[in-house]
């Protein structure tokens, strides 16, 4: 069971839910904001993150799982910047916009709305939920997925 939940964005035309799926894994590259950074630095092994489509979808289209923690960003020279690695859990049935996220009531305190600029952001178990529930989408039980 994962200890913390997240969502984390990404541009459709840069990486894709389609693209990290044929990937298998991929590192969360590119993050330049101190508290979208530290979000990544707090993550562990396990947790959870909802996929969001930004910019063109704006969307919820899947979930990833943290599969190593964060290291040094292997793109730039500057010490200050993290990464970490996800795998691909689950594609949501239904994607869940941010249209619907805006018109629930249960997701009104949503660091998504609150603080949407930021590209990583932590999310309630909750809400993680009810984005799952919105997104007719169970998590596939360990070995299965």
């Amino acid at each position: 069971m994962p200890g913390s939940y997240w969502l984390v964005k990404s541009e459709p035309f840069k990486y894709a839910w389609d693209q990290f799926v044929s990937d298998g894994s991929t590192y969360w590259d590119g993050v330049r904001n101190y508290e979208a950074r530290n979000n990544l630095a707090a993550m562990k092994r396990g947790d959870l993150a909802l996929y969001y489509h930004s910019n063109k979808g704006k969307e919820v289209v899947g979930v990833a799982k943290v599969v190593r923690e964060s290291y040094p960003d292997p793109t730039t020279d500057d010490e200050r910047w993290l990464v970490v690695d996800f795998a691909p859990v689950v594609a949501l049935a239904e994607p869940v916009t941010l249209v619907t996220i805006k018109g629930e009531a249960a997701l009104a305190e949503m660091q998504l709305l609150r603080r949407s600029r930021l590209s990583v952001v932590p999310v309630e178990r909750s809400e993680f939920n009810h984005i799952l529930k919105l997104g007719k989408t169970k998590i596939p039980k360990k070995g299965k997925s």
